[in-house]
């Protein structure tokens, strides 16, 4: 997802080595789901969330700059969410901040110990988002019988989206639409010009997330007119930004490079006359049967702990005081699962540390990482769609095949051209840190993109 993705983008490395999973991890101890860039010891600024980089357990391309440059260059990350500022932001950072989702206030963490007097000062303004979100309403940009990107759009309508009606999700709707790119780029802006970025002898690195994905309220979902709304404003966004870039200190000394996650949140919707040959997968009867099975074998007791996103937690505890073979216990489970409907394969996180790897277990254990991840993950039939009871938000239809999307590299002296080959997000951090002539990344393992050099 975003928190994932964008990590490994920056670190040049997989989960299975800086340990952000996805947007959430489950803390099996206390039986609850936390964000993933969650510290409790800092507090929030403008926000009373508490995170910190510090579950980023490698650096970043950010830190290497900063350490190379003997902490003289200025880092800032924008970002609509907190774990794509942090993650871009890095370790240390002169400043890092995402959109609060009740206020709209630009917020960060305490853990940065320097803070940005330009930031706080439009926090306090009528400009703030916060201060405006109220009169905001999202219309098309251009007319739209301009927007033909999408063949499948059932609804070709002038649309009318009214920020200022749900104040419960007014930020959270926001966040969803081209206007907090609008906010991303004129406080990243305001950062140029105050802090004279790229105007001293050290590089200076500045990190900003776009968003240009699904709107929940809109009629066609996957191929609406908003979408290409989105796009349209976010190229005009671009532009802005590039010339402002362009005036401050020159494109022709400026590295950018653009790449998305290849991540959106899907609301795919089948016909209701279409019959498919999925089905439908309900975690907590594959739990439940799962239990009575183990209770056959080792005696009555809640074996399960949870189920969370395709991985089973087991009770350790119990089975450690037991003194129950771990390994074998887990081979059991996986050997009675992966005999259930809709389950394609069930894989240990023994198999993920120790075991003989092919090319596909290998892709799981990309994402795998020890003291968060459970001990089964379930690979799910495409076309199956997970049904949590009482929680319609996690209802998803089982996707295999990746969003490719494309990576830009331009400025500094780059010769054009278009390369057509797909290339690991893991090879984008080590070929950014080469050409600004610092060390990769630690976990950094990819070798640089040639083309670039």
């Amino acid at each position: 997802d975003r928190a994932s993705t964008i990590t490994t983008i920056f670190t040049g490395a997989n989960p299975a080595y800086h340990g952000i999973t996805g947007e959430n991890r489950f803390i099996l101890k206390e039986n609850r789901e936390i964000p993933a860039f969650s510290d409790n010891n800092y507090a929030g600024n403008f926000t009373t969330e508490r995170y910190s980089p510090l579950p980023v357990k490698v650096s970043t391309l950010a830190d290497e700059l900063k350490i190379a440059s003997g902490g003289q260059s200025d880092v800032f990350a924008f970002a609509p969410h907190a774990s794509q500022a942090l993650a871009s932001g890095g370790h240390a950072a002169s400043g890092a901040y995402w959109v609060e989702d009740m206020t709209g206030n630009w917020a960060t963490t305490a853990f940065y110990k320097t803070r940005q007097p330009i930031v706080d000062q439009h926090n306090r303004t009528p400009e703030s988002l916060s201060k405006k979100i109220g009169s905001i309403t999202w219309r098309p940009a251009i007319d739209i019988s301009n927007y033909k990107a999408f063949p499948y759009t059932k609804n070709l309508y002038n649309f009318q989206h009214y920020f200022g009606v749900d104040k419960k999700n007014h930020v959270r709707l926001l966040k969803q639409s081209p206007y907090v790119n609008t906010e991303v780029r004129e406080i990243a802006e305001k950062v140029l010009k105050s802090s004279s970025l790229g105007k001293r002898q050290n590089p200076d690195f500045l990190a900003l997330t776009f968003y240009a994905g699904n709107f929940e309220n809109s009629l066609d979902k996957n191929y609406s007119v908003e979408v290409q709304d989105t796009y349209y404003r976010l190229d005009q966004e671009i532009e802005k930004l590039l010339e402002a870039i362009d005036s401050a200190v020159g494109l022709q000394n400026t590295l950018i490079f653009v790449v998305s996650t290849g991540y959106f949140n899907e609301q795919e919707i089948h016909p209701s006359d279409m019959v498919t040959s999925g089905g439908d997968f309900y975690p907590d009867r594959s739990i439940a049967l799962l239990n009575m099975y183990l209770m056959a074998i080792y005696g009555r007791e809640q074996w399960v702990s949870k189920y969370y996103s395709q991985q089973l937690f087991f009770n350790r505890k119990l089975i450690e005081d037991r003194k129950i073979n771990f390994v074998e216990f887990q081979q059991k489970a996986a050997e009675f699962l992966v005999q259930s409907a809709g389950i394609q394969d069930v894989i240990t996180s023994h198999q993920m540390l120790h075991g003989a790897y092919n090319q596909r277990v290998q892709h799981y254990r990309n994402g795998f990482y020890k003291g968060i991840s459970g001990d089964l993950y379930l690979e799910l039939q495409p076309g199956w769609k997970v049904v949590v009871e009482n929680d319609l938000n996690n209802n998803v239809r089982v996707r295999d095949n990746a969003v490719h999307a494309p990576v830009i590299f331009f400025g500094n002296n780059i010769k054009p051209q278009r390369i057509n080959r797909v290339i690991d997000a893991t090879e984008i951090a080590p070929s950014v840190s080469h050409r600004l002539r610092i060390r990769a990344p630690n976990a950094a393992q990819a070798n640089i993109l040639e083309e670039l050099f």
